[in-house]
């Protein structure tokens, strides 16, 4: 493929590999979160720095205590210098749980996460990861139930996304696992 296709292909795989560990930290996949990490990746979150492998860890435990998470994706930009690139990607992360008076339970947050990418043979990976929180608000005791009939979200194989059927990255439906990126 010519300079500009290769180009365009490699920031569209790159910026759903950030959608895709939104998504998975949002469904508490967390084979599909490490996944997006290369084999020695490592991250910097508020109240965490260390190996792809311990962030992991720190995430499954640090979030056990919400009924959910939504990571919502704007600005994103990357830069492509054959096989590494660097990126900047902004975000609002949204989060909840019981009681919703909880203000360390229900907050929003305004992210940017600046990530260093390497291709692999299985594709872009983040190698390096600063988490940047720009700002924090409350939410507690704003959040209410959805109103009406209908699917609900829920982290984990519960989801529509996996009870309907919805294949993810080839992972077979229903499985909850979406481990490919």
């Amino acid at each position: 493929m010519d300079e500009k296709t290769q180009l365009l292909a490699d920031r569209l795989e790159i910026s759903d590999l950030i959608s895709t560990y939104c998504r998975a930290v949002d469904r508490a996949d967390y084979p599909a979160v490490r996944a997006v990490y290369a084999s020695d990746g490592v991250d910097h979150h508020t109240g965490f720095s260390g190996s792809a492998d311990d962030y992991v860890a720190w995430l499954r435990e640090r979030t056990a205590g919400f009924t959910g998470t939504m990571h919502v994706l704007g600005t994103h930009i990357a830069h492509v210098d054959g096989d590494e690139a660097t990126a900047e990607t902004y975000g609002t992360s949204h989060h909840w749980g019981e009681p919703a008076d909880d203000p360390a339970l229900n907050f929003t947050s305004g992210v940017r996460y600046l990530d260093r990418l390497r291709r692999e043979p299985e594709g872009w990976r983040i190698v390096e990861r600063f988490a940047v929180r720009e700002w924090t608000r409350s939410d507690a005791g704003r959040m209410r139930s959805p109103e009406g009939e209908g699917p609900r979200g829920a982290r984990g194989p519960g989801d529509p996304l996996y009870a309907h059927g919805f294949a993810v990255h080839g992972a077979a439906a229903g499985s909850g696992s979406g481990a490919g990126a």
